[in-house]
């Protein structure tokens, strides 16, 4: 996939893009975004889940649905660091909502992941669950 040749191609001479000399050590840490990959990261990220299971996909489509309700300006979920306790809290509200309308609901490990994932994509200005 582009995006992913694009995060991995190693820069020309080992230099990177204006920088002579030694790279700053966080720079050669394999994972280190630049400027401007964060839309990458995303589209990867976006890439990715559409390889999940049909069932995971579901859900979290539906938590993303949600997420829809808290997510506006001033939220917590755009604090700097949230609080963990109200992260817990509304990944037991959406556990709750998925109970009611699930025949055989996730658990909530998997509530969790997807709804931290939903607030990652958000916070780092990705767009809401798209429906694959």
């Amino acid at each position: 996939m582009e995006f992913h040749s694009k995060l991995t191609q190693p820069l020309p001479d080992g230099r990177a893009r204006g920088w002579n000399g030694p790279l700053p050590f966080y720079m050669s840490y394999p994972g280190c975004l630049r400027p401007g990959q964060e839309a990458l990261v995303l589209g990867d990220l976006e890439y990715l889940q559409q390889l999940y299971p049909n069932d995971v996909k579901r859900y979290r489509r539906r938590v993303a649905e949600i997420l829809d309700t808290t997510d506006y300006e001033g939220s917590m979920i755009y604090d700097e660091y949230p609080d963990r306790c109200s992260l817990q809290r509304l990944t037991k509200a959406v556990c709750c909502i998925l109970e009611k309308e699930e025949e055989d609901p996730p658990g909530e490990d998997l509530v969790q992941v997807l709804l931290f994932n939903e607030v990652y994509k958000r916070r780092h200005g990705g767009h809401r669950a798209r429906i694959f």
